[in-house]
């Protein structure tokens, strides 16, 4: 069994008739749409496929708290897989299966993101080393100095090419593809003291200690990527919010964590380019 979870806050009705019919919910092939919108979703609420479950929060609970809601569910119902979906993602159906192929030949394997297109096919750069504050602080506000040019092609891993599976310690939240088990087994779930952003960033490096958080560009996906933080000062005060918190729990200019795991992959990709 297989499971997923789509987070809605005022979401269109299109956007997320597109994602279902991606993700093809049946038998064996559950989904969860936990809503943080002021009002119920008149659309999902529709919905009478069995194998679709609609929860309503009244609240904005957030993000990671609201996906844990799925996660949790998916624990209790033993599915082997759990795939955490944005709702602006479109995708063909038949990579799930591909992503099933590959984990079940590969059982060190915990995550799995595939290669993320936007809409005019140019490619999303989302694999990245686990952040410094001056890689955050460089990449949003002063993007295009000559150092943070350099330095971002650095953190986004532009040297692995895009093209060939690797195992960065840090990747995309938008499409999460991951092995119950080890949630199970090591009661992961995302922090809840996130309200929204970096939340990602922070469930992914626990995964990470626990086995290969695989990039898979041998199946690809659709993301239309707004960057909120980018166009609207609220939400810029809450990525700020979350980066803040993100660097006083695992640190900020000292973190062994995040050194190790850095030069482990520079390495892996400095030898797979010699």
């Amino acid at each position: 069994m297989i499971s997923a979870s789509i987070v809605l806050y005022n979401t269109k009705e299109s956007q997320l008739e597109a994602v279902i019919r991606s993700y093809a919910p049946g038998p064996g092939r559950r989904l969860y749409l936990i809503d943080n919108s002021p009002r119920r979703s008149s659309y999902a609420e529709r919905l009478s496929d069995e194998n679709i479950e609609y929860l309503f929060n009244n609240a904005n609970i957030g993000y990671g708290t609201a996906h844990n809601i799925g996660l949790r569910k998916a624990v209790a119902a033993g599915s082997e897989y759990h795939i955490v979906l944005n709702p602006d993602l479109v995708f063909a159906p038949k990579i799930i299966d591909r992503l099933m192929e590959y984990a079940d030949k590969h059982q060190d394997v915990v995550y799995m993101l595939p290669k993320v297109l936007y809409p005019d096919g140019q490619i999303q750069y989302l694999c990245k080393l686990l952040p410094t504050p001056a890689d955050l602080i460089f990449r949003r506000f002063l993007p295009k100095t000559r150092w943070a040019v350099k330095q971002n092609e650095k953190y986004e891993l532009r040297q692995s090419g895009y093209d060939k599976i690797i195992n960065p310690p840090c990747l995309s939240g938008c499409f999460m593809f991951l092995r119950v088990e080890t949630l199970r087994e090591h009661n992961l779930l995302f922090d809840e003291g996130y309200f929204m952003y970096c939340e990602d960033f922070d469930f992914m490096r626990r995964l990470h200690r626990y086995g290969k958080t695989i990039y898979y560009p041998e199946v690809s996906i659709v993301h239309d990527h707004a960057q909120e933080s980018y166009k609207n000062k609220k939400m810029l005060r809450l990525h700020i919010r979350s980066a803040v918190r993100y660097f006083n729990k695992f640190g900020w200019l000292f973190d062994r964590e995040r050194r190790q795991m850095n030069r482990q992959i520079l390495s892996e990709l400095q030898r797979m380019s010699s």
